[in-house]
């Protein structure tokens, strides 16, 4: 994590590969690309987003986040959000590391 604002995290991660298919019923997340390019899977169509442009996935949309390649991300979402939203995962973190 990068920083708090208005009981919000500003967090940093670097992606390649796939993430897990999740929601997050009361939170939007808004996704915004640092480096890299990053597509993110929804049911029903996919986006994919180059450096300098963002997505806002509304609460309670399905979507699967990958990059083919590394890229790196900055995510802001509440301080409670779980990055597997509903979603039980070996990739779950429930206590992220500060930077």
């Amino acid at each position: 994590m990068l920083a708090e604002v208005n009981g919000s995290y500003v967090k940093l991660f670097k992606a390649k590969g796939e993430f897990v298919w999740h929601r997050h019923d009361n939170e939007d997340e808004f996704f915004l690309v640092v480096r890299g390019v990053l597509h993110i899977k929804l049911r029903e169509t996919e986006i994919i987003l180059n450096e300098g442009e963002f997505f806002i996935v509304p609460q309670g949309t399905d979507h699967l986040p990958y990059a083919p390649d590394k890229a790196h991300v900055l995510l802001f979402e509440p301080k409670n959000v779980v990055n597997t939203g509903t979603t039980a995962s070996d990739k779950t973190v429930e206590n992220p590391e500060w930077i």
